[in-house]
């Protein structure tokens, strides 16, 4: 069994680089996908983690669960379904940011229902980790996440929850509604600023806190380079963001949902976990990619002490 069961769809992922010499763009193949990031990030910290999705009997999909059982992530719950493909995306840079391409329509993970789910597997995690991606990709898929968050609790687990808003997947409003839904299911939530706005029509971060601990008693509201907001029906804490030399924030915010995930499973109190993840997502951004940049255990408690 593991601790900690992460739902969502993996997306091979083509991540742009810098110009080349002779002035051609390339692009670096990688693995995505925010639960498979968070499932990974939450490994090289320490826990005993799970998917939970489907991949198509395909050359990506070999290569996923060849990553997770090298990371020592459980794809025992993952389906493979020879009828649909598995997803991918591209990532390109500019003065801005990160922006995504994604090629995902009809993807394994999109085919994946509620009669698909590995019932057992999700009462014998005491962590079913999920996002509002899961609930965009296809209506069959929301089912299943909203079942899945039921099982869980039912069987007395704790259900996080990444809002993760992406509006080419659905209308705003449709969005709106059904990731409040998942966040009153939810015991932990990371909202991240951006989506925070977009999704309550509220701008002051102290009004979103507030909306969101009437859903859910634990938020983790992501600030980017500047931190993060931890929040409870008790009080609040600040943690400020990190200076480090980011060049790709792809797979931030999941890495700090594993991360915290990881650390609050081994032990560590809500603000001690949160100093970690907020410390783990910094570092991520260092490098290029989803995956390859996200740190160890060894290396985000050693980078800590380098700070104090």
């Amino acid at each position: 069994m593991t601790d900690l069961l992460c739902m969502g769809e993996p997306m091979l992922e083509f991540n742009q680089m810098p110009l080349g010499a002779d002035g051609r763009r390339l692009y670096l193949e990688g693995h995505g996908g925010d639960a498979s990031n968070a499932a990974i990030a939450a490994a090289r910290s320490g826990a005993r983690v799970g998917m939970l999705t489907a991949l198509g009997d395909d050359r990506p999909g070999e290569a996923f669960r060849a990553l997770w059982r090298a990371e020592g992530v459980d794809d025992s719950a993952v389906h493979t379904d020879p009828r649909a493909p598995t997803g991918i995306y591209f990532v390109t840079h500019d003065e801005v940011g990160h922006h995504f391409t994604f090629h995902r329509k009809g993807s394994a993970a999109a085919q994946l229902g509620p009669a698909d789910l590995p019932e057992a597997a999700i009462r014998g995690a005491r962590v079913l980790h999920l996002s509002g991606i899961t609930l965009g990709i296809s209506e069959s898929s929301c089912d299943a996440a909203f079942r899945a968050m039921e099982i869980a609790k039912q069987a007395g687990g704790l259900v996080s929850f990444d809002t993760n808003l992406r509006l080419r997947l659905w209308p705003l409003r449709r969005a709106a509604a059904l990731t409040h839904a998942a966040a009153a299911m939810a015991d932990i939530l990371f909202p991240s600023l951006e989506d925070a706005r977009m999704l309550t029509g509220l701008d002051d971060v102290e009004e979103i806190v507030a909306f969101y601990l009437r859903l859910c008693p634990l938020v983790l509201l992501k600030l980017g380079r500047d931190g993060l907001l931890v929040a409870t029906r008790e009080g609040s804490m600040r943690i400020a963001g990190h200076s480090v030399a980011a060049v790709d924030a792809t797979g931030a915010g999941d890495t700090l949902a594993g991360a915290f995930l990881a650390r609050r499973l081994a032990g560590d109190d809500v603000a001690a976990a949160a100093t970690y993840a907020n410390a783990a997502a910094a570092l991520s951004t260092t490098g290029y990619g989803a995956v390859a940049p996200i740190p160890r255990e060894a290396e985000v408690k050693g980078w800590l002490a380098s700070q104090r």
